[in-house]
């Protein structure tokens, strides 16, 4: 069977299972006693091997298999949890994680993790095992709160119900269906087989589970068992007329040969109610009376794309925006009333086609949030602070280009936080603070920007070493910091090469790395601030666009070209005099307001051929920076419009002050001009 046709679908599942161990982890570490969570722990890693054996990466199999038998042990109370042993399993974790992401970039999954294989061999024969009659308790006291307990292949109350149902006179069949090797819609076909048997019975379980053969996570045979007042001939003849099954094996289950195991765990636990019995899937014999279903899990209403299908369809859209837009001018040309009415409806269409594209590029912030809880829980022990991390608002949606990008400087922040934000435990308590320090990660929209901010109660940021520091590195003059406020002060950790840090640590110092967040955050069109009180803690926040790909613009024009300048860039438009116009330190500025703002004259920054004289007043856009503002000179205003961003490609990228270009309706390039690069 070629496997290539699945590897994207084991790559995508085998994260979620990994993403799935590791969140369940900090969530035990935390509940050390609730072993339903190491039920959970392990059927990730469980389903994990499975999809790794199938798919042929032993090294994956391999370790998934020792890390579930150690679960497997801790979820019979075999083996305690420790803080070691949660070091070892998270060690496990981070290589099955590397083995994926080789798998992921074409690699073959292999890696030497003898180190880590041994440690968990170490802790599964170790350990000694607790006595059996504290373990028949615990195994009693499971079943009585539900958690699985087995008789075979069947917990208590599968057992319960086939037991009574062949009581009451019916057959239990285990049926082993096959399809045909090439099958197609193998989902379809295992819809079609469980139709036919609800038709004659009731499904008890299935194998693999249900959820599994609906997403076709099995080969080409799966296994079912259920109670019906039919023959095995007549099962067997009617699933063999559903197409695509090639091979049906009927066996009348050996509820004797299970019943040895079973009296073990009535002498134990107390049998369930005759009332929830009832309750149960049983099937009748009354065709009139209608048959109970069996529960199912809610089917999934997403479909997995790949996100090259994405990039495609966005290009394909970003056409159509243009051609919007020539449709746009000609109809205005024209003055045709019957076309403008078609033109006033396709922009109608095309703007909800637009919200629907946009949004199908939409990806929750929680993909990269995700990896944080396991890094900042292994920073603490490094670092050997005590620290919670508290995540909203992970439901968020961005741009699949922004989630792309927006990894790396979060993990810059969170680790400044947690080095020189979060005090020690001594030192916290020295200043009456709890000793867990607390670090709260937040998304949230507002309008057509993503909010995230990173919020620490630790020890702030001290302003007169940062000032000082500013000093004595040049950054500033003694004249300029006497003129600053609180902000500007904490906004200079983000000068290149900035850091407060008495030492150098392997973690970072505060300042360390911030210039290289705050480039990449401007260069996707958003802004970080900061705001910060001493020992009370630090607020980092970020805003971004919700996406890249179209943007609003205000069209100006600079002699006879135009640009675009963002909307989100955009304070406001006027009209100024010449006259008006004063200079200071060698800059042409005016007074905004009550506050000096610089002028830009574009048509100088981009030596545009001048082919016309400036009138007496000048249009100014006044556009921000972060706190910043400017005014930037042009000849007037043309008006707002959708434009889509297109890249200059590889060779114009290092064309000053401009972001990208866009097509406008008249067929003509307008340059967008990236304002975060003209500010100072």
């Amino acid at each position: 069977m070629d496997m290539n046709q699945y590897l994207e679908v084991f790559i995508e599942e085998s994260k979620e299972h990994l993403q799935t161990c590791s969140e369940q982890l900090l969530v035990l570490e935390k509940n050390p006693e609730d072993l339903s969570i190491v039920n959970e722990i392990f059927r990730s890693a469980h389903t994990l091997k499975g999809m790794s054996a199938t798919m042929g990466y032993e090294d994956l199999t391999n370790l998934t298999h020792k890390m579930e038998n150690v679960l497997d042990a801790i979820r019979n109370s075999q083996i305690a949890l420790s803080p070691e042993l949660f070091d070892v399993i998270f060690l496990a974790v981070d290589d099955l994680e590397a083995m994926v992401m080789s798998i992921a970039e074409g690699g073959d999954g292999k890696r030497n993790v003898e180190e880590v294989v041994h440690q968990l061999e170490v802790i599964e024969k170790g350990e000694l095992p607790v006595s059996s009659t504290i373990a028949e308790i615990a195994a009693a006291s499971a079943v009585l709160e539900k958690e699985e307990m087995t008789v075979g292949e069947y917990d208590e109350f599968e057992w319960t119900v086939l037991k009574q149902s062949k009581d009451q006179g019916f057959n239990s069949f285990e049926i082993s269906i096959g399809f045909r090797e090439n099958c197609l819609l193998k989902a379809a076909r295992v819809f079609m087989v469980f139709e036919v048997l609800e038709k004659s019975g009731e499904v008890i379980k299935s194998h693999p589970p249900v959820e599994l053969l609906e997403e076709e996570q099995f080969d080409q045979q799966f296994t079912v068992t259920m109670v019906t007042a039919e023959s095995s001939e007549e099962i067997e003849e009617k699933i063999m007329k559903v197409s695509e099954v090639d091979q049906v094996v009927v066996n009348a289950l050996d509820l004797e040969g299970l019943r040895h195991a079973a009296n073990s765990i009535e002498d134990q636990v107390a049998e369930i109610p005759e009332q929830e019995i009832n309750k149960a899937v049983l099937p009748t014999d009354n065709d009139d009376k209608k048959k109970q279903a069996p529960v199912k899990p809610a089917s999934s209403k997403t479909i997995r794309v790949n996100i090259e299908r994405l990039d495609i369809l966005m290009n394909l859209f970003e056409e159509l925006v243009i051609d919007r837009g020539r449709l746009d001018q000609i109809s205005s040309d024209l003055d045709n009333q019957e076309l403008h009415e078609t033109v006033e409806r396709m922009s109608r269409i095309t703007s909800d086609l637009q919200t629907i594209v946009l949004n199908m590029r939409m990806v929750p912030v929680e993909t990269v949030f995700n990896r944080f809880p396991k890094m900042v829980r292994q920073l603490a022990r490094d670092l050997n602070k005590k620290v919670n991390l508290e995540i909203n608002g992970a439901e968020t949606e961005l741009d699949r280009t922004v989630i792309d990008e927006i990894g790396d400087p979060l993990v810059h922040l969170l680790r400044n936080a947690m080095d020189h934000g979060i005090e020690t435990p001594e030192e916290r308590l020295a200043k009456g603070k709890n000793e867990e320090g607390k670090i709260l990660l937040k998304a949230y929209h507002s309008g057509n920007h993503v909010f995230i901010e990173i919020e620490d109660d630790g020890a702030g940021i001290n302003k007169d070493r940062v000032l000082n520091k500013a000093l004595s590195n040049g950054i500033l003059t003694k004249e300029t910091a006497a003129t600053l406020t609180d902000k500007q002060i904490y906004e200079l950790i983000f000068a290149s090469g900035f850091s407060t840090a008495e030492t150098i640590s392997d973690v970072s110092g505060r300042g360390v790395g911030l210039d290289v967040v705050k480039n990449t955050i401007e260069s996707l069109g958003g802004s970080v601030t900061i705001d910060s009180k001493e020992n009370e803690g630090s607020i980092f926040l970020i805003q971004l666009p919700l996406t890249l790909s179209i943007i609003s613009v205000m069209l100006v024009a600079i002699q006879n070209e135009k640009y675009a300048i963002p909307l989100s860039s955009i304070i406001e438009t006027a009209i100024i005099k010449k006259a008006d116009i004063l200079n200071a330190h060698n800059q042409q500025v005016i007074d905004f307001r009550g506050k000096i703002l610089p002028l830009l004259f574009l048509k100088d920054i981009f030596e545009v051929p001048i082919s016309q004289e400036e009138e007496e007043s000048l249009s100014v856009v006044i556009v921000r920076k972060g706190d910043k503002l400017a005014g930037l000179v042009v000849d007037s205003f043309i008006g707002q419009l959708e434009i889509v961003l297109k890249s200059l490609g590889n060779y114009l990228n290092s064309a000053f002050a401009i972001s990208g270009a866009t097509i406008l309706g008249d067929g003509q390039v307008a340059l967008i001009i990236d304002c975060n690069t003209l500010i100072h």
